[in-house]
């Protein structure tokens, strides 16, 4: 019988993991914007392990564009690294897909994959999941908060166990 639950837990983790990466149906861009704090993430390159407490600002440019200012900063608060983009949103996403470029013509997927309906926390990606980000509203998270979007992550098939949280001050 274990075995049997095992295997079956497995094959669920298995199939999540397999499954196209969808985004939610429509994002309000407007709520959207604004700061965001980095809860967790992928390890990634761009992205050192110096660089914690992590901002992302999202604003409208006068194009039309979305605006990104990234920051990180070391673990005592001091701003370490910024960078600056824009995203354009694709056509027929909701707003759930967008476009970023740090580097011109450099374009990197950005798709909202889930989103609170209060807008307090969003999770991030592309469509082969080799990138994550966990972001809320706040810069402080409650442990429930943390076990909730880990488990969500999971949902969508994320080996959670790849994620790096960012320390809080």
């Amino acid at each position: 019988m274990l075995k049997g639950i095992l295997a079956a837990a497995l094959l669920l983790a298995a199939s999540a993991a397999a499954a196209p990466l969808q985004t939610v149906p429509s994002v309000d861009l407007n709520r959207y914007l604004g700061v965001w704090h980095e809860l967790a993430r992928y390890d990634n390159w761009f992205q050192g392990d110096d660089c914690v407490n992590v901002t992302a600002e999202y604003g409208l440019d006068k194009d039309g564009d979305v605006s990104v200012l990234n920051t990180c900063r070391n673990p005592a608060g001091e701003v370490t690294e910024t960078a600056e983009g824009y995203a354009r949103v694709v056509s027929d996403s909701g707003n759930a897909r967008l476009r970023v470029s740090f580097f011109w013509p450099i374009f990197a997927d950005y798709w909202i994959v889930a989103l609170a309906d209060d807008y307090s926390w969003v999770i991030v990606s592309e469509p082969d999941r080799d990138y994550l980000w966990i972001l809320t509203r706040s810069d402080t998270t409650s442990e429930a908060d943390i076990q909730m979007l880990t488990a969500r992550a999971a949902e969508l098939g994320f080996d959670t166990n790849r994620l790096v949280f960012s320390r809080r001050k």
